[in-house]
């Protein structure tokens, strides 16, 4: 989509500022906004918190299952010559 310049608006106490419908933000969307020097980043306050309940839930159930055995060693592929397969040799 690239860059979209927006304006600031006085809202009761706040600051607002107006998010274009082509963004695709749904009202009430809680967010976190996030400074680093001059630059403003915004983030679904959601999103952090699912990352980590997932990663939460990986590192639990690998807890559960435990270290790794002895490593089986495979036996090897055999690929069966199949005439006509590969086209004209």
């Amino acid at each position: 989509m690239g860059v979209i310049e927006s304006r600031t608006f006085k809202s009761g106490d706040h600051v607002a500022v107006v998010l274009p419908d082509a963004l695709g933000i749904p009202v009430g969307l809680a967010v976190r906004l996030e400074w680093d020097g001059r630059t403003v980043t915004m983030r679904p306050a959601a999103e952090d918190v699912e990352t980590k309940r997932t990663w939460a839930q990986v590192l639990e159930r690998l807890a559960e299952i435990g270290p790794v055995g002895e490593v089986e060693i495979r036996d090897p592929d055999i690929f069966p010559d199949r005439p006509g397969l590969y086209g004209p040799r």
